[in-house]
C-alpha cells in the first residue's frame, strides 16, 4: 500500500512529522509532497526539504492521501489543480485521512455530507454531515483527525486501516502508548 502526505509552507509540524514517523515505524510506505517544490518550511520553521512536488505526483499510484493541518490550508484552498487532484482521489473510492483544518478542505469541497468526521472544533461548519468532539473519526474511506493533540491517535487509526489490528497493537507496544 502506498501513501501519500501533501504539505505545504505553514504546515503543522506535529501533524505532519508525528504522523510520518509513525507511519513508517509500522513499515508503511509513505511519499511525502510539497504542493510548490520539493520543500516546505512548517508554522514553527522548522524546513523540510528533498519532497516530492506535487505537480509530478501520479495520484493513481497511491492508495491513501494524508492532509495534514495548519495555516497552510489557506494555500492548498487556493489551489484549483490540488483541489480537482484530492476530489477525485476520494470520489474514486481511496481513503483521506485529514487533520485539524485539514477536514475543512474536505467540508468545502462537499465531502464531509452525510460522513461522521472531527476538525479542529473552531472550524467545524456546516459540512453536511455528523462532527463529532473526539480525537479521531474513521467513516469507510475517511480518517479524520481533530488536532495537533491527536496526532498520534490519527496516526495509528491509519495503521489500523492500512494494515490491519495485528499490526496497530505490535506499533502501539513498540511505543509505550
Amino acid at each position: 500500500m502506498k501513501l501519500l502526505m501533501v504539505v505545504t509552507d505553514l504546515f503543522e509540524e506535529v501533524e505532519a512529522l508525528a504522523t510520518l514517523a509513525l507511519l513508517r515505524r509500522a513499515g508503511l510506505d509513505v511519499t511525502l509532497s510539497s504542493l510548490y517544490s520539493d520543500k516546505a518550511v512548517g508554522r514553527y520553521e522548522i524546513s523540510v526539504d528533498k519532497m516530492v512536488p506535487f505537480s509530478k505526483i501520479d495520484s493513481s499510484a497511491y492508495d491513501l492521501l494524508i492532509l495534514p493541518g495548519g495555516p497552510e490550508y489557506i494555500a492548498e484552498e487556493k489551489d484549483p489543480s490540488f483541489l480537482k487532484k484530492v476530489k477525485d482521489f476520494f470520489l474514486s473510492g481511496k481513503t483521506v485521512a485529514a487533520i485539524c483544518a485539514a477536514p475543512t478542505i474536505l467540508g468545502h469541497l462537499g465531502l464531509l455530507k452525510g460522513r461522521d468526521y472531527t476538525c479542529f472544533t473552531s472550524m467545524d461548519e456546516d459540512f453536511g454531515g455528523k462532527y463529532h468532539d473526539q480525537y479521531v473519526v474513521v467513516d469507510g474511506n475517511l480518517i479524520t483527525g481533530r488536532s495537533c493533540a491527536a496526532s498520534i491517535d490519527f496516526a495509528l487509526a491509519i495503521v489500523e486501516h492500512c494494515l490491519g489490528r495485528e499490526r496497530l497493537e505490535q506499533l502501539k507496544r513498540s511505543i509505550y502508548y
